[in-house]
């Protein structure tokens, strides 16, 4: 077999999945903003039906741990590929059948029953997607491109975010009571197409060569989650802690905006998705850019620059968007969105798979990252909503979150070795090395 096809087609397997998977889970969180409010949590003030949606935003980040327990044992047991068509299955089931779901009006409040029940299903399949499809990259990379590889699964997160966004903006050109009645669906049903093609991109793929060669030594572990929280527990930390301020200013920038500029600064839904879109395509050149600059420099220096970056950008961010200007509004949003979230997003996946052994590598990445995200990512659009009611709708309690989580991640990404240079399994120890 060609190896550059072969490692082409592993790369096109990996994004392709992943932004499927992104673009069922973005799907809800933007209509979430738009519509949910008013179909399924229905309430007479409008702030508080915004808040309860966004509450059921955060619920799938809560199970994603889950998801990434469960998916990634049978991903340290049985192997990256079959755990890939799983997840991916389960989104798509779930994605589609939010499309057909009757409204409050309709079946009272079996509506937003279900709609949590389907949302909590989205959560467990990410859950275990992300680590399979980084995975996937990572473990098949040459050394030196590892950094390149490893930032083409992240591409999925803003290439799923810019078809919602895309197919959603284009929705909402329909009359207001269209677009509320039907339009908003429409997406959510052709999610089923974006999964078949996902499913077929990933069938031929081989396991990855790291998870054979574990397999061939007879290092599969009985229960990688009890071994990752007994052997690699710093790790996990480390990991969970530099998720956060990847997570938390990406849903302010990207969710959290949608509510805000419609709501209380007076923008059109059309402006602000246009916006984001953009800030997306750029940030999804940047991401392969940076990942290969990271096996220049390094992941760490990258990662600790872009998070100073979101230190430093905090409050300028809500003062562009208060001038009243669209033109600020897409310039606020490309900084943000577009450049300083893109080195650290590019890097993140492939520093965590440097600081854990292969044999658990796919539990503790899942762990690390899909903890980080409950903890700051599904809940950023519901606490930057309750510090507005709280504050009376001033940004800078927002603005100090936001410094904050990257305070949290500069103190817990400070111990870690920039292992760039190094094969991706040197000097890490099996589990059973550990134990002798």
């Amino acid at each position: 077999m060609d190896k550059d096809k072969d490692l082409r087609r592993v790369l096109v397997a990996s994004v392709v999945g992943s932004s499927v998977e992104w673009f069922d889970y973005f799907l809800y969180g933007t209509v979430a903003a738009l519509v949910f409010n008013q179909i399924f949590f229905v309430t007479e003030d409008p702030a508080f039906g915004t808040l309860y949606a966004f509450a059921t935003f955060a619920l799938a980040f809560f199970i994603r741990p889950l998801g990434g327990i469960i998916f990634s044992h049978i991903g340290d047991r049985i192997g990256r590929k079959k755990t890939l068509v799983l997840t991916l299955s389960l989104m798509g089931l779930a994605t589609f059948l939010m499309g057909v779901l009757p409204t409050y009006g309709q079946i009272g409040l079996w509506a937003p029953v279900l709609l949590i029940l389907l949302r909590l299903i989205q959560g467990l399949g990410l859950g275990g997607e992300w680590g399979g499809a980084l995975l996937l990259a990572v473990e098949y990379a040459p050394k030196e491109k590892r950094g390149l590889f490893g930032s083409v699964p992240q591409m999925g997160i803003t290439i799923g975010m810019l078809m919602g966004t895309i197919a959603l903006s284009i929705m909402t050109l329909l009359p207001q009571e269209a677009f509320i009645t039907w339009g908003w669906r429409v997406p959510f049903l052709l999610s089923a197409l974006l999964v078949i093609f996902g499913l077929w991109i990933r069938k031929g793929i081989e396991e990855t060569p790291t998870f054979q060669k574990t397999q061939e030594k007879g290092d599969i572990p009985k229960l990688p989650i009890a071994d990752t929280f007994k052997y690699h527990w710093r790790e996990v930390l480390i990991a969970t802690g530099a998720k956060v301020v990847e997570t938390a200013p990406f849903y302010i920038f990207g969710t959290f905006i949608v509510s805000y500029g419609t709501q209380n600064l007076s923008y059109n839904q059309t402006s602000i998705l246009m916006a984001v879109t953009v800030a997306t395509i750029i940030t999804t050149i940047l991401m392969p850019v940076m990942g290969s600059f990271s096996d220049k420099i390094g992941r760490k220096k990258l990662y600790v620059g872009g998070t100073i970056l979101m230190i430093l950008y905090a409050f300028p961010y809500f003062w562009l968007i208060h001038q009243g200007s669209v033109a600020l509004l897409f310039l606020a949003t490309i900084i943000g969105l577009g450049v300083i979230w893109a080195p650290i997003t590019a890097v993140l996946g492939t520093m965590f798979s440097e600081i854990f052994s292969a044999n658990v590598r796919y539990t503790g990445i899942s762990l690390g990252y899909q903890i980080g995200a409950a903890v700051a990512g599904g809940t950023a659009p519901l606490v930057a909503t309750a510090l507005l009611i709280r504050f009376n709708d001033s940004y800078i309690p927002v603005a100090l979150y936001i410094i904050f989580t990257a305070l949290i991640s500069l103190v817990a990404i400070w111990t870690v070795k920039d292992r760039h240079n190094e094969e991706l399994d040197e000097d890490l120890v099996t589990v059973e090395d550990k134990a002798n």
